[in-house]
């Protein structure tokens, strides 16, 4: 079982690193890749916005420097999905439901 005692100093590491990172180019999309403020959520938190357990997020928090050389060194994807999605989006300070294509990778 994973010691949680150092959660936090490990969070907060792996936030420096992360804030660090800024972009990294990826050679199958030939364009840069951004680590904004949501990437770093999508790390602590579940799609329904609730937080991952505590081991999975450590676990990432120790693989996210191997993500970022990842990004650099593959060629290739193995899945893409591309679908429709309704977006609820701020236009003119107005709430406006517009729908967009999405891609998967």
């Amino acid at each position: 079982m994973e010691d949680l005692s150092n959660y936090e100093k490990l969070r907060q590491d792996a936030q420096k690193f992360y804030s660090q990172i800024g972009h990294a180019f990826s050679p199958v999309f030939s364009q840069n890749i951004c680590f904004n403020a949501e990437g770093f959520n999508h790390i602590i938190l579940k799609g329904s916005r609730k937080e991952r357990e505590r081991p999975s997020q450590i676990l990432r928090f120790k693989l996210l420097s191997l993500a970022t050389k990842l990004i650099g060194l593959s060629t290739t994807y193995q899945e893409f999905e591309e679908t429709i999605k309704d977006f609820e989006i701020k236009s003119h300070k107005k709430r406006v439901h517009k729908t967009m294509p999405v891609r998967y990778w």
